[in-house]
């Protein structure tokens, strides 16, 4: 279902930023999550955790890898289980390294960050620098084809540049843009003034797609409302 959320905006620049990512090191994932009862995916992911710690890191990409086979995952935690074999010293197989499965569209403001997340599961998020957001769990099928556009201007440009190989940047500043395309092999990333990336022959149908989704969010968010 779609839920409008209030928030702190404080917490968009630091908790929730960090979840539209999929990014999160395994050690720190793994104590964000109870110990007890583990169901799966996290008790692959402990499972991960305690193998490397012992130096096992064949043993802990086995159990990694046992997570990105696992069926009807959200985009999230799949996200999640590539970046946990990276981290490993793994990396995606020919063919996956350049799949889009998500794309975060930041935007600077005065006042703060604006930010459009979509995902291959057609969840997405809208979060206002205000500190309001809109949650899309997909209740039904009415955003698929603004997601599939916005993750089909994503999957175009990864295909054009490779992967960031440095820590994330923090937030853009106010009046630029950026373009995070999450896939297998890591974030491929641009960043620039708003207008320029909106001119921008591979930046622009991107921000154009995230516009389009966030007014609808929006919109649907009102009519709930109503």
């Amino acid at each position: 279902m779609s839920d409008f959320v209030a928030l702190n905006p404080t917490s968009i620049h630091r908790e929730i930023r960090n979840t539209l990512f999929g990014d999160v090191p395994l050690a720190e994932l793994v104590r964000a999550h109870p110990k007890v009862p583990l169901a799966e995916p996290w008790l692959s992911f402990q499972r991960a955790r305690d193998l490397k710690e012992t130096g096992d890191i064949e043993g802990a990409k086995t159990a990694a890898r046992k997570i990105v086979e696992m069926p009807d995952l959200d985009t999230r935690i799949l996200l999640q289980a590539w970046h946990t074999l990276r981290e490993l010293g793994d990396k995606p197989p020919q063919g996956r390294e350049k799949e889009v499965l998500g794309v975060v569209v930041e935007i600077g403001m005065p006042k703060g960050l604006d930010l459009v997340a979509a995902y291959r599961d057609h969840r997405a998020r809208y979060f206002n620098y205000s500190g309001a957001g809109v949650l899309w769990e997909r209740r039904d099928d009415s955003l698929d084809a603004l997601i599939d556009e916005l993750l089909q201007a994503g999957t175009v440009v990864a295909q054009a540049i490779g992967p960031w190989t440095k820590p994330k940047p923090p937030e853009p500043k106010n009046g630029d843009a950026r373009i995070n395309l999450l896939t297998p092999s890591g974030i491929h990333l641009g960043n620039g003034p708003v207008e320029a990336l909106n001119q921008d022959p591979m930046g622009g149908p991107i921000l154009s797609a995230a516009f389009g989704l966030m007014k609808r969010l929006v919109e649907l968010t009102k009519r709930a409302s109503e």
